[in-house]
């Protein structure tokens, strides 16, 4: 049954929270080490419904994943042996990210699989993936849109590709660059845009020999397999995208002052704190460290007067999450704040760009719609009040609720469940820093 949320107008946030462990890299961990010869051990690892379903489609393809007493997950990878075939159709739920990034390890190997997942993943389209895949020698079966149940058909001697997505995509970067892993050759990958290195940053981890060189506004990554991963320890960072809630929370909600703690800051993901901090939000980082070949820290957030800016486009790659609740803060802001280039919203778990903008009109915020973005005219109060449509997206609902924390009225959602997809620690952590929200239905 389908139960909803609502937030109330808060007195001024504060206290210390760490970010949950970032989704990207716990995708990223479990494939890897079900790929790799050994055992791989994973700490922080997010547990999400998301996260979950990569295990198990990792596990349906041959791989061992054990969480132990003390939170760890240990991976017994399949190495040398390679993927198996599965008996049955991958469920993958509602992992965008985990099915795109599946189906290009897959296909390095001598299998057959279909994959399938909830009503939400089944509308998304998988073209951008499956073409370059076909072009390597994938045979493929999809829905109509190239969409999913999609069945991949491989003899696992795949020919090498260079090949420039249309547009800056790490699943795409990432699915290219995991089927080359088997392939004899060099596979090459042109990012006319930078998207986020991860993939790069985590193969380096496992042993593989990634070549990234810049051009232009993007860059060149090059393996050349075939490339043996082995078995190592991954420590996940916190994710940004998550952090971005309460982040934006305590800029909008009067007398805020907060720290978010084992925030990851690598620079293909910051791009929301940038954007907030030129709209004059106060947000410093201190207490650097690396974890997990990535660069870590702690955030401190105090409530801001900010101002509308132009966000460039060039910056969606690295905040393409966090638009809705930067749109939230833009209801806030002084000013018009004009955020265009991401188009690649409308095909997220809901049409984004849509959803974001009935959610501010329902709650009194003069916003207007354009094919590839939206302008938010903020400066006037809030007004809230509304149920807001949350369309089955977890940025969407937990964006409204944000939303309507500063508002002059209670914002509720209809639909609050798909939350733990993502971020199943939220409601705990806004309640730790004094958010009021409350689960209704």
């Amino acid at each position: 049954m389908q139960s909803g949320a609502k937030a109330f107008p808060s007195a001024s946030l504060s206290g210390m929270i760490t970010a949950p462990g970032d989704k990207s890299i716990s995708h990223r961990a479990i494939i890897f080490g079900a790929l790799a010869e050994g055992e791989t051990v994973v700490t922080g690892l997010l547990r999400g419904a998301d996260i979950y379903s990569t295990i198990g489609a990792m596990t349906a393809l041959g791989a061992k994943v054990t969480e132990t007493d003390d939170g760890k997950f240990v991976i017994k990878g399949c190495g040398s042996a390679g993927l198996k075939a599965p008996k049955k159709p991958i469920d993958c739920g509602n992992a965008g990210t985990g099915v795109r990034l599946i189906m290009g390890a897959a296909a390095a190997y001598n299998i057959k699989a279909e994959f399938t997942g909830d009503e939400s993943l089944r509308s998304r389209p998988m073209a951008r993936v499956l073409d370059p895949l076909r072009l390597m020698g994938v045979e493929t079966e999809a829905s109509d849109g190239d969409r999913l149940p999609a069945t991949i058909r491989s003899a696992g001697n795949l020919s090498p590709i260079d090949f420039t997505p249309p547009h800056a995509s790490a699943q795409v970067k990432s699915a290219v660059l995991l089927a080359g892993l088997r392939t004899e050759g060099k596979t090459i990958v042109r990012e006319t845009r930078l998207s986020r290195d991860h993939t790069e940053n985590m193969l380096r981890a496992f042993g593989a020999d990634v070549q990234t060189r810049p051009k232009d506004e993007g860059q060149i990554v090059t393996i050349e397999g075939p490339i043996d991963l082995i078995g190592t320890r991954v420590n996940v960072p916190g994710d940004p995208s998550s952090a971005a809630f309460a982040m934006v929370a305590a800029l909008i909600t009067p007398g805020s002052d907060i720290c978010i703690e084992n925030v990851m800051m690598n620079p293909t993901r910051t791009g929301l704190i940038e954007t907030l901090a030129e709209m004059g939000g106060e947000i410093r980082a201190d207490n650097f460290r690396k974890s997990g070949g990535e660069v870590i820290a702690d955030l401190h957030v105090r409530y801001s007067a900010l101002r509308g800016i132009n966000v460039p486009p060039s910056r969606a790659p690295s905040m393409i999450d966090e638009y809705p609740v930067l749109a939230v803060a833009a209801a806030f802001a002084k000013g018009d704040t004009i955020m265009n280039g991401i188009e690649e919203l409308r095909v997220k778990e809901s049409d984004r760009i849509s959803a974001t903008v009935e959610l501010l009109r329902r709650n009194g915020v003069n916003v207007t719609e354009s094919a590839d973005g939206m302008r938010v005219k903020g400066g006037s109060p809030v007004q809230g009040g509304a149920e807001v449509r949350t369309f089955h997206d977890h940025r969407i609902a937990m964006s409204a609720l944000v939303l309507g924390l500063a508002a002059q009225e209670p914002v509720s959602i209809d639909d609050a469940s798909m939350i733990a997809t993502s971020f199943p620690e939220f409601f705990d952590l806004m309640a730790a820093i004094g958010a009021k929200m409350e689960m209704t239905g």
